[in-house]
């Protein structure tokens, strides 16, 4: 399975459309998002997808955003400040990750294949202690080319690839 993994889109709707148009290319149909949606009006451009969101230190409008989340259908939800997720086997945990102490204390725990984490709008992938620790990048509009990304971590293989969303 394909998981499409994306962060601090901070109501960036035409970043959020390359990135949608990049998950639907790769055959992608559940998405994690580590948070800074910001407001509801960006959630029907995921529309089609199983969507997973976390809070983010900049997310207003709760009440919205958690409507927002269950009028996209497919089981999509909006979880709070962590998400503790299964796809295929593949243990994930999904946070906005403000104190990477604690994005360093998820993945060296023992109980993921994958912590998913956004906040620093720097992209990231490494390894702790077979732990696959993923910072998407961020669709926030001053962020560098660079790490205006999202990824998709394949469950059964491991594997993490970036995509350019920059305009």
């Amino acid at each position: 399975m394909k998981l499409g993994v994306i962060s601090d889109t901070h109501d960036n709707v035409a970043s959020v459309e390359r990135a949608v148009a990049v998950f639907e290319r790769e055959g992608v149909d559940t998405l994690v998002h580590c948070g800074d949606v910001i407001a509801p009006p960006v959630l029907p451009f995921f529309e089609g997808f199983e969507v997973h969101g976390v809070l983010g230190n900049n997310d207003g409008e709760l009440d919205g955003l958690e409507a927002g989340f269950r009028a996209l259908g497919n089981g999509s939800e909006l979880h709070g400040r962590l998400a503790e997720l299964t796809f295929d086997g593949a243990r994930v945990a999904v946070l906005h990750g403000e104190s990477r102490e604690r994005v360093e204390d998820l993945a060296s725990s023992g109980a993921y294949d994958l912590v998913c984490y956004g906040h620093h709008h720097e992209r990231d992938h490494r390894e702790v202690d077979g732990c696959v620790v993923l910072n998407p990048g961020a669709q926030f509009p001053t962020v560098p080319a660079e790490h205006n990304t999202v990824a998709i971590y394949d469950t059964e293989t491991g594997a993490v690839a970036f995509h350019d969303v920059a305009a």
